[in-house]
C-alpha cells in the first residue's frame, strides 16, 4: 500500500512562519498613521500615499522576485527580500519628511514581494503532493491572515512603551531573523520533462497569448481593490456612519463602547473569519472546479457589499459584514495560484502568479488612493463602494470562460 504524503512538511511550516511575520508587519502600518502624523504635523494623506505606494511596489516586485526564485533559487530570493524589507524599515525609522517615508515604503513593498505570496506559494506548491497542493496553498494563505490578526495589536502594544521609530527597528530585526529558517525550506523542482526543457521566455509568451491567463489577470484586480479599500478606509467609514453602540449592550460590556473601537474590531474579525474561509476554499479546491469557485466567491462578495451599503449601518450589520466578507477575503488566493499551477505547470508558477498578482496590487493602489480622493471630493465613500461592487461582479463573470485544462494538453 502506497504511503500517503504528509500535508505538514518542513517547507509548509517554514513558509507559514515567514509569511505570517511578513504580513503581520505589513498589516500594522495603519497603526502608525496617527503617531507619525502627530509627531510631524502632517496631513493624514501623506502617510496614506506611502502605504498605497507600498502596495504598488509589492505588485511590481512580485513577478521579479518570482523570476529570481526560479533562476537562482527560492531561498536566495527570500534572503534578498528580507534584506530589502529590513532596509526599508530601518530607513523609515530615520525618515523626517513625507517624501522619505513614501520612498522607503517602496523598499518595504519590494521586501514584502520577496517574503510574500509569489515566492512562498511557489515553493510550497512544488513541495506538496498533487493531492495536498490546494490545501497547502490555503494553509499558507491562512497564515498570512494570522499575520493580519496579530500585526496591529503587536504594534499597538510596542507603541505603549517605545517610540514608533524603535518599533520599526524591532520589526526589521524580526524580518532578518527569518533568514535563519531558510535551511528548512528545501523544495524539489517538481516539473514535467517538458516544463524543465521550456524556457521562461517561452512559457511567458504562451501564457500571454492564452485568453485564460488574461481573464485570470483581469479578474484578480477586484480582489486587490476590495481588500485594500476595506482595510484602509472601513474603520473610518464605521466611525463616521455607524449608529452609536447602545450602553449595556454586548459590545459595550466587552469594552467596545465607541464606533471607532468597533471599526478596529471589524478588521480583526475579517482576519479571523478569513482563516476559516481560506482553509475551506483550499479544501473545496481539491474537489471542485477552481474557476467556478472563484466566480462564486466574487459573486458572493458582490452581494455582501451591495447588501451592506443598502442597509442602514448599525453595530450588528458591521459585525455581520465583517464575518461574511472575511470568509471570502483571501479565499481567492489558493484558488488563483492553484489554477495557475494546474494550467501552466509548477516550473514557472512564481513568475506567472507574480504577474497576475500585479493586477491585484494595481487594484490595491486604486482602492486606497481612490477611497481618499473621492471622500475628500464628496464627503462620502458611497461612489467608491459601488465601484467595488461593480468590479466584483466583473470578476465573477470573467472567470467563467477560463479554460482549466493544462496549457500543454491544449496546445
Amino acid at each position: 500500500m502506497q504511503k500517503q504524503a504528509s500535508l505538514f512538511t518542513p517547507v509548509l511550516i517554514t513558509g507559514c512562519v515567514i509569511i505570517l511575520v511578513s504580513f503581520a508587519i505589513r498589516a500594522s502600518f495603519g497603526v502608525f498613521q496617527i503617531p507619525i502624523a502627530q509627531e510631524f504635523n502632517w496631513p493624514r494623506a501623506e502617510f496614506s500615499l506611502a502605504i498605497a505606494l507600498q502596495n504598488l511596489a509589492w505588485g511590481i516586485g512580485q513577478p521579479f522576485f518570482g523570476a529570481i526564485a526560479e533562476k537562482i533559487g527560492d531561498r536566495k530570493a527570500v534572503i534578498i527580500g528580507a534584506l530589502v524589507y529590513a532596509a526599508g524599515l530601518v530607513l523609515s525609522s530615520f525618515a523626517v519628511s513625507p517624501l522619505e517615508h513614501q520612498l522607503y515604503e517602496i523598499l518595504i513593498g519590494f521586501g514584502v514581494a520577496g517574503t510574500g505570496f509569489g515566492v512562498i506559494l511557489a515553493v510550497v506548491g512544488r513541495a506538496s503532493s498533487d493531492e495536498n497542493r490546494s490545501m497547502s496553498l490555503a494553509i499558507v494563505t491562512a497564515a498570512a491572515s494570522g499575520g493580519q490578526v496579530v500585526g496591529a495589536p503587536v504594534a499597538e502594544y510596542l507603541l505603549g512603551f517605545m517610540s514608533w521609530q524603535d518599533v520599526f527597528l524591532v520589526f526589521a530585526a524580526a524580518v532578518l531573523a527569518l533568514i535563519m529558517l531558510l535551511p528548512f525550506m528545501r523544495a524539489p523542482v517538481a516539473a514535467t520533462k517538458q516544463e524543465l526543457e521550456e524556457s521562461m521566455g517561452s512559457i511567458l509568451k504562451r501564457a500571454a497569448r492564452d485568453p485564460s491567463f488574461t481573464l485570470i489577470f483581469l479578474g484578480f484586480f477586484s480582489c486587490g481593490y476590495q481588500l485594500a479599500f476595506v482595510t484602509a478606509h472601513f474603520p473610518a467609514f464605521v466611525t463616521e456612519m455607524c449608529s452609536p453602540i447602545v450602553s449595556g449592550s454586548m459590545l459595550d460590556n466587552i469594552g467596545v463602547s465607541s464606533t471607532s473601537a468597533l471599526g478596529a474590531v471589524a478588521i480583526s474579525l475579517i482576519g479571523l473569519a478569513n482563516i476559516a474561509g481560506t482553509l475551506t476554499a483550499g479544501y473545496l479546491g481539491k474537489r471542485y472546479s477552481k474557476k467556478y469557485l472563484l466566480a462564486s466567491i466574487y459573486l458572493a462578495r458582490t452581494f455582501v457589499a451591495a447588501a451592506f451599503i443598502l442597509t442602514p449601518m448599525s453595530p450588528a450589520t458591521v459585525l455581520i459584514f465583517s464575518v461574511a466578507m472575511g470568509s471570502l477575503w483571501l479565499a481567492t488566493v489558493p484558488l488563483t495560484s492553484g489554477l495557475i499551477a494546474h494550467i501552466y505547470g509548477l516550473r514557472y508558477m512564481g513568475t506567472l502568479y507574480g504577474i497576475v498578482f500585479f493586477s491585484h496590487q494595481l487594484g490595491s493602489f486604486l482602492g486606497v488612493w481612490l477611497g481618499g480622493r473621492m471622500y475628500d471630493a464628496y464627503g462620502s465613500y458611497t461612489a467608491v463602494w459601488w465601484f467595488g461592487v461593480g468590479v466584483g461582479l466583473f470578476s465573477a463573470l470573467v472567470h467563467l470562460p477560463v479554460r482549466e485544462k493544462p496549457l500543454a494538453a491544449a496546445a
